[in-house]
């Protein structure tokens, strides 16, 4: 039986690919092949993506991107396992990541444990965990329990309320030794991968001669192990973008024209025709 509007997706690129784990990250480093990651917020998404990429990374930027909020404060654990549990329905040969989002890890490791079984009962593959030296013990103890960490260093949105601010990081001399302290951080603490979001040039040079776990690039320039970007950035559902942003398509206008195509048919009376009609 038909359930109308539920088709399955087609499925380009995954045949032949194998599943990826963290260790594969670590040896496409080795190797030199570059790590391709997006991210994904519900299965429509994954199915689409989740054989072509090796890293689909469910994160709390869900909240802006998906519900409208202005920062990632409003979203919660019950909200990322909800997304986390949709995406692990058709995330295919991708390494799954889920975000621990604002308020999930601030009590200390218990929590964190506690909320990154959440995740990975709902079906990710690791937890991404936020912060440097501030959150060593945290990272370190979810990775105890079993669990693997991706770390998140640079700019980190989960603390623009401190911040005031979405800018780059690693103007000064300062920055610079602060942010490689993170990154080092989170690799003494057994963390697999690190996110490192927008930091200037000459300090991402300087991350990649420090740390030898891989690095996960958004804004944070070509010399990273691999790149990630928001998808519906990535494939221009919305007006704008960050500096950073290459725009590959521009699926917002095509949404746009699409409806407007099918209002004029409605309201003309051209849809549905009689191929649409049962008989």
């Amino acid at each position: 039986m038909q359930v109308f509007g539920s088709g399955k997706m087609p499925d380009i690129a995954e045949a032949k690919r194998k599943k990826i784990s963290p260790s594969s990250l670590a040896q496409m480093k080795l190797d030199g092949v570059k790590i391709v990651c997006l991210t994904a917020y519900d299965s429509l998404m994954a199915s689409l993506y989740g054989g072509l990429v090796d890293v689909m990374l469910v994160g709390d930027s869900m909240g802006m991107v998906r519900h409208g909020f202005a920062t990632t404060h409003h979203v919660d654990i019950d909200m990322m396992e909800l997304h986390v549990a949709s995406c692990a329905r058709a995330k295919g040969t991708a390494l799954l990541v889920g975000d621990l989002p604002f308020g999930s890890i601030e009590l200390g490791p218990e929590q964190a444990i506690t909320n990154a079984v959440r995740l990975i009962r709902a079906g990710a593959d690791a937890v991404k965990i936020e912060g440097g030296i501030k959150r060593q013990d945290v990272i370190q103890a979810v990775v105890n329990a079993g669990i693997p960490v991706m770390g998140h260093v640079g700019l980190e949105p989960q603390h623009i309320l401190m911040t005031q601010s979405f800018r780059s990081v690693g103007k000064n001399d300062g920055e610079v030794q602060s942010v490689v302290a993170d990154a080092l951080a989170v690799e003494n603490a057994g963390a697999f991968a690190v996110v490192v979001e927008a930091v200037r040039f000459n300090l991402s040079t300087q991350l990649e001669a420090a740390v030898k776990i891989p690095t996960i690039g958004i804004g944070a320039g070509p010399l990273c192990d691999g790149q990630i970007l928001v998808a519906e950035d990535m494939l221009g559902f919305f007006e704008g973008n960050p500096k950073f942003v290459r725009r590959y398509a521009e699926l917002g206008h095509l949404v746009q024209e699409a409806v407007t195509r099918y209002a004029d048919d409605v309201r003309s009376g051209a849809f549905p025709s009689e191929k649409e009609s049962y008989q």
